[in-house]
């Protein structure tokens, strides 16, 4: 079926149409849930319909699934990255697509969009490279002629629950170690971005089909949070990925340990950047931009509290407002455009009603603090003069919105960094080394992200992902974080004819 609009003909080419089913089990497409439409944030018009899974669907592709982990389990490791592989190179064939439909679905601006995508392909390298290093250890053992050596093996299932803010790359991030790793993969992508959801599946899918793997490898739902509380209760599943809200989160966490599953959580953060009296003051004005303004302030890792330094406060100030008069606010497809809309008109009426808060609690709003009339989900970046005391600031409004504060030790900005519930990114700007060992030390950034001279958001892949507290505790993409998706056992082997026992104890 043709698109309404002749700008949302491309998607054709990554596989899409007007109306389009949006569950993937045991290699063929269905769906007997609701039919909901994916909307353009940037002027709230339909792109296309998807009729998302029903539990009877759930329950399907769980049970194929499980059986299909019994098959992909027994693939060699270097076999599996190459499957990776190729679903990397099947990526960067549809980057300028998929990154388009990323923009215009989600609403970040096309840079960002392609972005995302291109993080994926970077995960799919890095994962190929992992294939071939899941190594344990051989240790030495106190008894003659025994060994003992660390084993690795698949989990089975990883479930990956995903947010709109980044509706594809955190699929990267889980999706591309776990499969590396010997474990199938079910989806439930977010339910205000089901294209890219049936998208990135349909190349999945295409890459197993090639290879003449079950395509149950690679299950996906589009649903809300009944398919999501079924993967939590899902003993099928042994580890849960979930990305969200810390409230969300946080029942995710205890639905699973209620059946001793594991959970791999990616939560809310509250992050600071922290400008010191010695810091370049041009480069710290241009990663502050970065950081609050980049996706609307829908990164989880978003800078939503600025620290100065009370002797460069007014300075970075005035430098800061400058350029948050020129940021071009507009349509995220567009060249040029830095603020594109906000990805719903709820996140917007959450906006307004964050703006009114902050009036009420009489602090001093110094640029934006408005929606734009419109007919997309446009808000005005804002910058507030606050107290780090007030409550307003322990919270993640999910927004453009950057509290200012001062400060006049570093004791005092790492304490107020480390003040708040949540604890994902953060970010210091110093020459000074003794500053710098500090901020990263045991009495400094209590954050999973400690950054020096660079914004909090942007991480790379190479790195271990995630925070502190109530940002979650799980780790994904780069490091060892491979570890999570896997099991460890312990293995003791004797290949002498003798019993020694550990400890020197004589059972006899």
């Amino acid at each position: 079926m043709s698109f309404e609009r002749k700008e949302y003909e491309f998607l054709s080419e990554i596989g899409l149409s007007s109306s389009n089913l949006g569950c993937f089990v045991n290699g063929t497409w269905k769906g007997n849930g609701p039919v909901v439409s994916s909307l353009n944030p940037a002027n709230n018009q339909k792109i296309a319909e998807v009729r998302e899974a029903s539990i009877q669907d759930y329950e399907e592709g769980m049970h194929v699934c499980h059986e299909a982990a019994k098959i992909w389990m027994q693939v060699p490791a270097p076999k599996r990255g190459e499957i990776v592989r190729q679903i990397g190179d099947a990526l960067r064939a549809k980057l300028q697509q998929l990154g388009r439909l990323v923009s215009l679905e989600m609403g970040k601006i096309l840079p960002e969009g392609i972005g995302e995508v291109q993080e994926i392909i970077d995960m799919c390298d890095f994962a190929v490279g992992l294939s071939r290093q899941l190594n344990g250890s051989v240790i030495p053992s106190e008894r003659p002629n025994h060994m003992m050596l660390e084993m690795w093996n698949p989990l089975g299932i990883v479930g990956i629950i995903t947010a709109f803010n980044f509706p594809c790359a955190v699929l990267g991030w889980n999706a591309c170690i776990a499969l590396v790793c010997g474990n199938c993969v079910v989806w439930k992508g977010a339910p205000t971005t089901p294209l890219v959801t049936v998208a990135m599946t349909k190349l999945v899918a295409g890459v197993l089909e090639k290879n003449n793997l079950p395509g149950a490898i690679f299950t996906a739902f589009c649903g809300g949070a009944e398919i999501g509380e079924a993967m939590a209760k899902d003993t099928r599943i042994p580890l849960v990925s979930f990305t969200g809200s810390s409230k969300v989160g946080l029942k995710v966490q205890q639905t699973v340990n209620e059946r001793f599953g594991k959970c791999l959580l990616e939560l809310s953060g509250n992050n600071a950047i922290i400008v010191m009296d010695d810091a370049d003051i041009q480069l710290a004005v241009r990663s502050v931009l970065f950081a609050a303004v980049g996706t609307a302030g829908q990164r989880c890792t978003t800078c939503r509290r600025l620290l100065l330094h009370e002797s460069i406060y007014k300075k970075v100030l005035e430098q800061l407002l400058v350029v948050y008069k020129q940021v071009k606010i507009g349509d995220p497809l567009e060249k040029g455009t830095l603020l594109g809309p906000l990805h719903t008109s709820q996140s917007r009426r959450n906006y307004k009603k964050g703006i009114e808060t902050i009036k009420l609690q009489a602090w001093k709003i110094l640029t934006g603090g408005a929606v734009i009339e419109s007919e997309g989900n446009f808000v005005q970046p804002t910058i507030v003069e606050i107290s780090p005391d007030a409550d307003v600031v322990k919270e993640e409004l999910f927004a453009p919105v950057l509290y200012v504060m001062k400060f006049q030790t570093l004791k005092e900005a790492i304490e107020i960094n480390n003040s708040v519930p949540q604890g994902l990114s953060s970010s210091i700007f110093t020459r000074n080394p003794p500053v710098i060992f500090k901020w990263i030390g045991p009495q400094g950034s209590d954050c999973g992200i400690v950054n020096v001279n660079i914004p909090t958001n942007g991480a790379e892949i190479g790195g271990a992902f995630g925070g502190e507290k109530a940002t979650g505790g799980g780790r994904e993409a780069g490091s060892d974080s491979w570890k999570q998706y896997m099991r460890r056992s312990t293995c003791t082997i004797n290949y002498g004819n003798e019993l020694p026992l550990a400890q020197g104890i004589n059972f006899c």
